[in-house]
């Protein structure tokens, strides 16, 4: 006996849309993204949901969280992003990362602590509304409200504490 099916690929991904499943399920991803033949991104992560067939606003969820390193243009690891949970919307590259989300500037030595952090990949921006820990060299600072160049300079916080140490004169 023979038994054959076939099935039209548009149907199949309005059939995935309509029951809120991903189109595609990746276990330990890596993916390295390039700009003119130069590494400029590595993301890694256990377990990828892709669900680029929505029409209004496809996204990637990565539902056991993410590692993204950003690689400046001598080739050297400059940022690391980490996080227990992320979302990532294509159509307008912005990023929820949340859980235990770290950020460091591996050449600024300088590092970000909080629990949910939303990333503009398309102008390179970090912002966040929850509590955060900023420590850059001998300086710590605490508050609610952040934002700042993805690489962590150029930041502005709001309801802010710390402890700076001043220079004397």
């Amino acid at each position: 006996m023979f038994f054959s099916c076939t099935n039209n690929a548009k149907e199949v991904r309005n059939f995935l849309a309509e029951k809120n499943l991903p189109i595609a399920v990746a276990k330990n991803a890596h993916h390295v993204y390039k700009d003119s033949g130069r590494i400029t991104s590595k993301l890694t992560t256990p377990l990828l949901h892709d669900f680029s067939n929505r029409n209004e606003h496809p996204y990637n969820e990565f539902p056991e969280g993410i590692k993204i390193v950003t690689i400046d243009k001598n080739g050297i690891d400059s940022t690391t992003v980490t996080g227990n949970y992320a979302l990532s919307y294509t159509k307008t590259s912005i990023s929820e990362i949340r859980g235990n989300v770290v950020v460091v500037n591996h050449t600024g030595k300088s590092k970000l602590v909080t629990d949910q952090l939303y990333w503009d990949q398309k102008i390179g921006y970090f912002f966040s509304e929850d509590k955060f820990i900023l420590i850059k060299e001998k300086d710590t600072f605490t508050g609610i409200g952040f934002e700042s160049k993805e690489d962590l300079t150029k930041w502005m916080a709001k309801d802010v504490t710390g402890n700076l140490e001043a220079k004397q004169n």
